[in-house]
């Protein structure tokens, strides 16, 4: 193998590294954006006070049809 060949497969290996860390990083803000999302969902669920206002009976039956 000349030089060249050497250089190019060096070349092509930092390129590879270079493409998988930049990956990692749109991976990591993807899983932090859903996080913040999810978080965002949690905090809008109503609190337990107003839930007492709510019959006892509620959310316990599923009605369906055929």
């Amino acid at each position: 193998m000349d030089v060249t060949g050497i250089a190019n497969v060096a070349t092509a290996m930092t390129e590879a590294n270079t493409n998988q860390a930049v990956s990692m990083a749109v991976l990591k803000k993807a899983i932090n954006i859903s996080a913040e999302g999810a978080l965002a969902l949690i905090e809008a669920i109503p609190n337990s006070s107003s839930v007492q206002n709510m019959p006892s009976h509620l959310g316990q039956n599923i009605n369906t049809t055929a």
